[in-house]
């Protein structure tokens, strides 16, 4: 599992992403897809999650809707419209800044 240090900024990306490809989740469905896409290495914790997700709702990034299941209440997270947009400019941001990474730790040091 990767550290929190290392993973604290992709977190928005991440969870940006996973609901820009799916149709609506709800938290702990998004901290499972997390640790089964990567085979345990990102493990979102709810701590991490729900203020990441509270603010891009703030922000209207995110709407949600209340699914009642028997007594439980789930709340689902859907991206609006002018979300989709933010999303496309954090994800080629993410993409840049992994090629960027890249480039710094595969090239040989210079003496």
């Amino acid at each position: 599992m990767y550290s929190k240090e290392l993973t604290k900024g992709t977190l928005q990306p991440i969870i940006l992403k996973l609901l820009s490809d799916n149709d609506k989740m709800y938290g702990y469905e998004i901290t499972q897809k997390v640790k089964e896409l990567t085979k345990g290495k990102i493990d979102i914790s709810e701590g991490a999650l729900y203020p990441i997700l509270h603010r891009l709702e703030h922000q209207n990034v995110l709407k949600t809707e209340k699914v009642y299941i028997g007594k439980r209440v789930r709340k689902y997270y859907t991206v609006t419209n002018s979300g989709k947009e933010i999303i496309t400019k954090k994800t080629d941001e993410i993409i840049d800044f992994i090629e960027t990474l890249s480039i710094i730790f595969t090239q040989k040091a210079i003496t």
